[in-house]
């Protein structure tokens, strides 16, 4: 079938204005970062914390952003809610951090206190997870795409508010931790103790996640029914026991990841898994959504660009407090990804069945 030539200049027209403006982009970011490095503004120490703050940030983004990505390719739906999936279970561990802190327990036996708020988060995460699956998401499993979207806005907005009627609105500070206070230091550089822990947590958790997905028979089960859902469930596989497992990781990555948050930020409220969210989402983008690989790369790629990017590329420009334009420097990588690579760093084109 021939195109329509109409429909094909205005295709090209396009793709030709997208690759100028992804052009011009390169051009600020190369001429920004040449300007910056030249002016020495910046030691080599203060560039070290920048890009040790970028990873740590970037880790919890990927533990976020892996929820999207399961569920995207499960059921090749955007779970919007899994924003608030995140925000419930440090909120909801909050309560009892804070009753370990002032008894004085938390001091005494930080590693058994936090493994325990660790736990409730985790656990809270998770059944706020399965329960939007199984209340929200199952019933709509054969709807239109754009059904289960709406839902998953609906049941975010239902979330937040839920929260904020309960605990109220506002923030609630973490307790800060005797043994996670003060730096390890390395010669002339230092390291957070706290960005340490993020780092080695979250790697250990998605090094979990990539052995339960690659290296089990669940795992062996997503693959099958993230491939091809109806000649999964011929061959037995059971694919709502499946769907609930992916939710129920999910769930718990991203109630690991809000404790996580909460020690390096140290304060919780019912609206904090908004941005973290958007950046998870945009995190599982730009990795290729559906590909686990991909959203942790894609995360940890988002939190150096964000951290390193304003200073790097926006300080030798002129730009007075280039720090608050972070969120334009991490938005305006993902629009360089989408006209350079659509599908994502590590992603593949869809097929039209799946897409």
């Amino acid at each position: 079938m021939r195109l329509n030539p109409t429909i094909a200049r205005r295709a090209n027209f396009t793709d030709i204005f997208m690759w100028v403006v992804g052009g011009l982009l390169l051009l600020l970011i190369v001429v920004g970062s040449v300007l910056t490095l030249l002016k020495g503004t910046y030691d080599a120490h203060q560039w070290f914390d920048f890009a040790v703050f970028g990873i740590a940030q970037g880790t919890l983004y990927a533990l976020i952003a892996l929820g999207y990505t399961l569920v995207y390719g499960i059921l090749r739906m955007i779970n919007f809610a899994h924003s608030e999936v995140f925000m419930s279970g440090p909120f909801t561990a909050y309560f009892l951090a804070d009753a370990l802190y002032k008894s004085g327990f938390l001091e005494v036996n930080p590693i058994v206190g936090l493994a325990m708020v660790f736990a409730l988060s985790m656990a809270v995460s998770t059944l706020i997870a399965v329960l939007l699956e199984r209340i929200a998401y199952r019933p709509l499993r054969g709807a239109p795409r754009l059904v289960p979207l709406i839902t998953a806005i609906g049941a975010s907005f239902f979330l937040q508010y839920a929260f904020r009627g309960l605990f109220g609105p506002s923030l609630k500070a973490y307790p800060e931790l005797s043994i996670l206070a003060g730096t390890f230091n390395f010669g002339d550089f230092k390291l957070l103790k706290v960005h340490v822990v993020v780092i080695i947590a979250a790697f250990l958790l998605m090094t979990g996640l990539y052995y339960i997905v690659q290296k089990t028979k669940i795992g062996k089960a997503m693959r099958a029914v993230s491939e091809d859902r109806e000649t999964a469930a011929l061959m037995g596989i059971d694919v709502d026991r499946v769907i609930v497992v992916t939710f129920i990781l999910g769930g718990a990555l991203a109630g690991a990841a809000g404790v996580l948050y909460a020690l390096v930020y140290r304060q919780v409220t019912f609206s904090m898994g908004f941005v973290p969210g958007i950046k998870a989402f945009t995190a599982a983008v730009l990795g290729g959504i559906g590909n686990i690989p991909g959203a942790m790369l894609g995360g940890i790629f988002l939190g150096l660009f964000e951290s390193v990017g304003p200073s790097l590329f926006l300080d030798g420009l002129g730009i007075p407090a280039p720090y608050q334009l972070k969120d334009v420097i991490a938005f305006s990588m993902l629009v360089l990804v989408l006209i350079f690579r659509p599908s994502g760093i590590l992603g593949e084109r869809l097929t039209q069945k799946k897409a």
